[in-house]
């Protein structure tokens, strides 16, 4: 099944059973808004407590904080967010569509890449063991062709993109015939800047509004806090700050579902270090982040770093972890060395402060920062377009099953009494009420129990318990296991124990 054909059924799935709707739906929608559903915002939460203990319980120089949505105005012309938050747009004259120039390049270089790793794949199927991928990459004609081309045009889209040369990525695209997806036209507009911050005013208009902004970030409130947190947890260097917080972007091309929206979720933690480290903590990062991703046992070669073309101008190196969603690799977390832009441009126009005293030093200095930033919304779809899955059983049925990792999935325990009388039901209800209070359970007597086990496989049940007549005399009950469909008895005194060793997030936060 192609790709695309797969993401829409993803998308269908999310809307069906309760993971993501559409917002203000009854009202025709509002374009790239979503709200999460009773299985999604679930699912959303267990991500979110897997980042903040795997970052605050974990790291005893890692400390929390929830900072507010409004900030001063002129933190956001400090931060530069004011005059350089913008992305280089660019019309099809036909379609009426708009694009950001810089995402058509990137696909363009994608396409080729794909082209390579084809050539590279029936290859390998023809030759077999005695394959030579290196070799094959550097002396196969059409192979070199395709990489030289990318090359040459990835050469210059790095070098227009520190630029800021608008001129130049239209020239790129024009040169690459890159066509309009729509209308399949080459007829483009100019490139052209369009700031990304929400402005909004703040007080009566009598008394004369305040100009303010829709954080389109979470980072500034840390910079912002860094003294009070230091100060008042006696924080020493190096230390972080985390927070997750709603940030707000007016994305002109907002699309793929939830992973480019309007408003959208960020778990961000800056990292303070001393000036002239900050490399060596940025390659510990990178691979502590990475194990992160990677513990959710989705495969490591769903995962990789890519480097950024462009550096932000408060970074001196950035990096992406970039996961294999149904339309390519894309990101889902950035970690940046920002240098001591923030903190520095903060005091410069606070007219306060901002430094560390350090007393092994014995001097104060402006900390170096690095961050690891990353979407709730991008995480929540990079985990459940890895988990979603359409299997052929014995006998020709087929099933669709989220394969979520159990620490995260929305329900851990499905309780079904078999039949709605016999006193089942009751026995039911009563081990529900005993295991409530250790993970989140569901109890469902509708329906046979095979499309019961059908919907509970739907929203990633690890684990199914069924209760017959048996269970009246003997105590025990059926539990059945979403990925094997392996069915066992088990006496009810061990469900805790049974259940709670494979959903609790301990296991998973040890193996980091």
């Amino acid at each position: 099944m192609a790709q695309e054909d797969v993401f829409k059924k993803l998308v269908s799935h999310c809307k069906e059973y309760g993971f993501v709707f559409p917002s203000s739906e009854i009202y025709d929608g509002l374009g790239a808004v979503y709200d999460y559903g009773q299985m999604g915002v679930e699912l959303k939460n267990n991500i979110k407590k897997y980042w903040w203990d795997s970052m605050v319980l974990l790291n005893d120089n890692v400390v929390g904080i929830d900072s507010a949505i409004f900030m001063h105005p002129t933190i956001w012309k400090a931060s530069g967010h004011v005059d350089a938050f913008n992305d280089p747009l660019i019309d099809n004259r036909d379609s009426k569509k708009r694009y950001r120039a810089d995402v058509l390049i990137e696909d363009f270089l994608a396409k080729i890449d794909d082209k390579i790793n084809k050539e590279v794949e029936k290859a390998h199927k023809k030759f077999g063991e005695s394959f030579d991928e290196a070799q094959f990459r550097a002396t196969n004609a059409r192979v070199v062709e395709y990489q030289a081309n990318r090359d040459t045009v990835h050469t210059r889209f790095a070098k227009a993109l520190n630029d800021g040369n608008l001129e130049d990525l239209r020239e790129i695209i024009v040169d690459c015939e890159i066509v309009c997806p729509i209308s399949g036209t080459r007829n483009w507009t100019e490139v052209r800047q369009f700031n990304l911050m929400f402005a909004t005013e703040m007080g009566s208009t009598a008394d004369g509004a305040l100009k303010v902004y829709l954080r389109p970030e979470t980072a500034q409130g840390i910079f912002v806090n860094f003294l009070n947190v230091q100060k008042t947890g006696r924080m020493k260097i190096p230390f972080g700050i985390a927070q997750i917080g709603k940030a707000f972007r007016n994305e002109i091309v907002a699309r793929q579902f939830i992973f480019r929206m309007r408003e959208f979720e960020q778990m961000e933690m800056q990292f303070f270090v001393r000036p002239g480290e900050e490399l060596e903590w940025f390659k510990q990062w990178k691979a502590t982040r990475m194990r992160w991703h990677k513990a959710l046992g989705f495969g490591d070669h769903k995962y990789r770093f890519h480097d950024h073309d462009k550096l932000a101008h408060y970074a001196n190196a950035a990096t992406d972890i970039e996961f294999e969603m149904p339309f390519g690799f894309k990101e889902v977390e950035g970690i940046h060395s920002r240098t001591d832009f923030d903190l520095s441009s903060h005091e410069k126009f606070s007219g306060k402060k901002v430094q560390y005293f350090d007393p092994e030093l014995n001097k104060s200095y402006t900390p170096y920062v690095i961050e690891t930033s990353i979407g709730v919304d991008r995480m929540f779809l990079s985990v459940m377009s890895a988990s979603y899955q359409e299997e052929t059983l014995e006998g020709g049925e087929t099933r669709v099953v989220l394969n979520l990792p159990p620490a995260l999935a929305p329900i851990k325990l499905a309780i079904l009494p078999l039949l709605k009388k016999d006193g089942l039901p009751e026995k039911a209800r009563e081990i529900m009420d005993e295991l409530k209070f250790e993970f989140k359970c569901q109890y469902d007597e509708k329906d046979s129990i095979g499309k019961r086990y059908r919907r509970q496989d739907a929203i990633g049940t690890p684990f199914c318990v069924t209760v017959d007549h048996q269970t009246l005399e003997d105590g025990q009950v059926t539990i059945r296991h979403r990925d094997t469909m392996q069915q066992e008895r088990v006496a009810i005194g061990e469900l805790k124990e049974i259940i709670s060793t494979k959903v609790s997030l301990k296991a998973l936060l040890k193996s980091l």
